[in-house]
């Protein structure tokens, strides 16, 4: 596969969808700009951001369901990740940031507006374990704590940090 990018970069003034910008500034509390109708549930310093990759935009769709970049609430989109390579941990650059990743995204109820399926879909008890076997591995997304402030622009290479 070839180099990692940002697709699309997403805010909203709370919910789902989420809108695409052209640059976004990281900090420890998220993308400046972005809200969440539940600050208790989302957001904090490990769930700064949601990252998903394309490719499992591509697949959601394939599935039948009417998803797009910023659909599912994720601030991040990417091209060129393997969703089930991602673990928690793992670190990556990204423009003039830095982000780890802490956590699988369980999906919620505000995500039946695409279809009531779509949360068992995305995620299934072996995800929630913590099996990286299972087949929706990484599908819902994965939220990561920003580790270095900075500005982030669509185009972007993300690469990850040994």
């Amino acid at each position: 596969m070839g180099e990692t990018r940002v697709e699309q970069l997403s805010i909203s003034g709370g919910g789902v969808p989420k809108q695409a910008i052209a640059v976004a500034h990281l900090t420890a509390d998220g993308i400046a700009g972005d809200r969440w109708n539940h600050p208790k549930i989302h957001g904090g310093p490990r769930k700064a951001v949601l990252l998903m990759t394309a490719e499992s935009l591509d697949e959601i769709t394939n599935l039948g369901f009417p998803v797009f970049a910023g659909a599912l609430g994720e601030n991040i989109t990417t091209r060129g990740l393997d969703r089930r390579e991602l673990r928690g941990g793992q670190r990556y650059s990204i423009g003039e940031a830095m982000i780890e990743l802490t956590e699988l995204r369980e999906p919620c109820r505000t995500l039946w507006r695409y279809g009531r399926s779509i949360g068992t879909t995305l995620y299934n008890r072996a995800a929630r374990a913590g099996d990286p076997a299972s087949y929706c591995w990484g599908l819902s997304g994965f939220y990561a704590a920003v580790l270095r402030a900075g500005v982030v622009k669509t185009g972007d290479p993300l690469t990850r940090l040994e």
